[in-house]
Order: structure tokens, then C-alpha cells, then sequence
């Protein structure tokens, strides 16, 4: 039996789960709406308050899909309950960020601004006190975590002057540039 699928997702107060068709899951809390579209080899039982994932068989692929969508319902639960957010820093002399309506527009030393266009259900605010900071909020894990991965490509942190967008709190690996010439 799979630790984590053979657990109960508990439905907290406020959050209604519903089955729209027998595959498809349909989340509504506070902060927002989800819908997922669950593996036909798994099915979904509310009941109690609470939310259980039951698989078909013991084979390999339904006891990996069983784990899988237990955890992405407790995503979607804790979505639109609390939200998710992650946050990158961007490092760098002259490098500025400025959210303008829908965009992110991104001045990371390149010939040219670099605009990002922000999709549905993404918030992005900048830091009050530090201005290098960008703050990315949604209910959607997934779409948080690819929304700031996105951003982080568009200036990697390289590792000889650790200029670049990296995720707060990442270490980068610093290496030593060139050694000074030896006078003979």
C-alpha cells in the first residue's frame, strides 16, 4: 500500500470538493477555484470530510498514479486555502523590475527590457523595503514554481560575480576567476 496515497486529504472548513464527472475533481476554498482531471485507473471517494484515493490494481503504474494524485488534491486543497508563493531575487548593478499592469517588465542587463507577460491566476508584487525582490503568489502550485522558473531563465546566476535572478535563498557555488599573471 502507498504511504502517502493510502492517507485521507481532510477538507477544511470553508473548502467544498466536489466530483463534476467520475474523473474530474472540482476544488473551491476562499482563495480561488481548481479543477483536476484524476488517471481514470484511480478513483476518487468524499466522504466524512474528507477525501481518500483508491487505486484499481497493485500494479507498478497505479500504485505510483495513487501517490500522485492524493498529493496533487492536498496541492490543490492547500491552494486555495493558504495559496503558494515563491520568491526570486535578482542580483546585478543597474538591474530594476517593475510590474506594469498584466506585465513584468525586467531590466537584467541585456540590449533590451525584458517583458513578461503575468498569466491567469499569478500575482506578482515587488518587495516594499527591497526592491530586488519579486514575490510570486497563486493558488496553483505547479504554476507558481513554473511561473518563477521562467523568470529565473531569463538570467541564470552564473557563478564567477553571482550577477543574475535566483530563488531567495539559494546558494550559488562561487568559483575563483583568473589568477594573476606570475612576474618572471
Amino acid at each position: 500500500m502507498s504511504r502517502i496515497g493510502k492517507l485521507p486529504v481532510t477538507i477544511p472548513q470553508g473548502v467544498t470538493i466536489e466530483k463534476k464527472t467520475p474523473n474530474t475533481v472540482h476544488i473551491k476554498g476562499p482563495k480561488g477555484e481548481l479543477s483536476l482531471d484524476v488517471h481514470p485507473r484511480i478513483t476518487i471517494e468524499i466522504a466524512d470530510g474528507a477525501v481518500k484515493c483508491v487505486r484499481a490494481s497493485e500494479s507498478k503504474q497505479d500504485r505510483s498514479l495513487h501517490g500522485l494524485s492524493r498529493t496533487l488534491i492536498q496541492n490543490m486543497v492547500e491552494g486555495v486555502t493558504k495559496g503558494f508563493e515563491k520568491k526570486l531575487e535578482i542580483i546585478g548593478v543597474g538591474f530594476r523590475v517593475a510590474v506594469q499592469g498584466s506585465k513584468l517588465t525586467l531590466n537584467i542587463g541585456l540590449s533590451h527590457p525584458v517583458e513578461y507577460a503575468i498569466p491567469q491566476g499569478i500575482k506578482i508584487d515587488i518587495d516594499k523595503d527591497k526592491k530586488n525582490i519579486v514575490i510570486i503568489t497563486g493558488t496553483d502550485k505547479q504554476l507558481v514554481g513554473q511561473v518563477a522558473a521562467n523568470i529565473r531563465g531569463f538570467r541564470k546566476p552564473e557563478p564567477y560575480k553571482g550577477k543574475g535572478i535566483r530563488y531567495f535563498g539559494e546558494q550559488i557555488v562561487r568559483k575563483a576567476g583568473k589568477a594573476a599573471a606570475k612576474e618572471k
